[in-house]
């Protein structure tokens, strides 16, 4: 029994003295750091992608297809990821919809709008290449089809086709003879509302007119250039048998409030993913104090994650819409302002003790202090 204790203590020891021995001989790096150059998406590692292909979809928008390493879970058509890439030296982290169903070829994909001043969104669509590393977290969302329901209405807006395509590309796959109609959506009614600025700024335009010509959906396509802004009260009159469909609703704000109020009025159901906040009027700003010595005066109606960012502070971040909780850090005396309603969160030190904030969605509502 002894010889068998000793065996087994005494590989570990070596072990962990041909690690020490190989960490001295690559100080200050360690093997890891080895691996992940030369093989950084095995299992394992930190769960990274490597772009494969960018394909412009409009002038502002293109779709990244990426191979994410082996510990990739998957995800439901509908889902996001959290997405980090670095810009300028600095590692930024966004949300962006998966645009397509699990792939045989086990790739990814994003489509990317590049929004006036979004430094990672026009990095991505105008500067990225294939070969770039990216870094990911699993794929999370709730805004995913259930089966319980075979008439559906997607009403989409801009870049708010982006996860209602994943689910429409899982359901009528399209190969090059064309759409196939599988057994899991032979019985689905599907009709899409997709608004855009105009026909070219259309996201995934070619895609909705294939899937209409083939009946696999109805798609009822409007363009402000052409049709004005969409009246949600004109909603019946393209969709008659409304009261009978679940819809599931992807946009700006404005649309998704809008939207929102309609169904409340008319009892029917509504699913929203929303890609950016609806912000209240602005309240008084203050000055934010970081641990780190930093002090900003800010007004109030930026957010405390924008607005540090603008003067150099490192932040965490993520969906920077109120949802992944990427940006939140502890707030140890003031009070904040949620840009979505208004609503002020204070704390009082010996009272409360730190509380949690979101930078992403509030702005300085007076003097507070953030431990960062």
């Amino acid at each position: 029994m002894s010889t068998t204790l000793m065996s087994g203590s005494s590989a570990p020891s070596l072990r962990s003295r041909l690690t020490r021995l190989a960490e001295s001989a690559t100080s200050p790096l360690v093997p890891a750091d080895f691996l992940d150059l030369f093989a950084p998406l095995r299992a394992g590692a930190d769960l990274r992608g490597r772009i494969e292909q960018i394909t412009a979809e409009t002038p502002d928008a293109a779709t990244i297809v990426i191979r994410p390493g082996a510990d990739w879970a998957g995800h439901q058509p509908g889902q996001y990821l959290r997405i980090g890439i670095d810009v300028n030296g600095v590692r930024q982290w966004r949300a962006y919809s998966l645009t397509h169903g699990p792939r045989a070829d086990g790739r990814i994909s994003i489509t990317v709008k590049a929004v006036p001043d979004g430094l990672v969104s026009n990095h991505l669509v105008h500067e990225a290449v294939p070969g770039t590393l990216v870094h990911l977290e699993q794929a999370a969302g709730e805004f995913v089809l259930e089966s319980d329901h075979d008439k559906l209405l997607f009403v989409t807006a801009g870049s708010g086709i982006t996860p209602v395509i994943g689910m429409l590309r899982n359901l009528f796959p399209s190969t090059d003879k064309g759409v196939l109609k599988l057994d899991r959506s032979k019985d689905l009614d599907i009709v899409v509302v997709h608004v855009a600025p105009s026909e070219p700024d259309s996201i995934f335009l070619r895609d909705l007119q294939a899937l209409d010509a083939s009946g696999a959906i109805r798609l009822v396509a409007r363009y402000d250039d052409v049709h004005g802004v969409l009246d949600v009260d004109d909603l019946a009159d393209f969709v008659p048998d409304l009261a009978e469909r679940r819809t599931l609703a992807c946009g700006p704000a404005g649309l998704l409030d809008a939207l929102g109020a309609h169904h409340e009025r008319a009892g029917l159901e509504l699913v929203i993913e929303q890609f950016r906040t609806t912000r209240v009027e602005p309240g008084d700003g203050g000055t934010v104090a970081f641990a780190n010595g930093t002090t900003l005066d800010l007004d109030g109606a930026t957010p405390i994650l924008d607005a540090a960012e603008a003067a150099c502070v490192l932040m965490p971040s993520g969906c920077r819409m109120g949802i992944c909780m990427g940006c939140v850090l502890p707030m140890t005396e003031g009070s904040v302002r949620d840009l979505r309603n208004g609503q002020i969160t204070t704390a009082i030190p010996g009272e409360s003790g730190a509380i949690k904030v979101q930078t992403c969605i509030n702005a300085a509502a007076g003097p507070c202090h953030l431990d960062h």
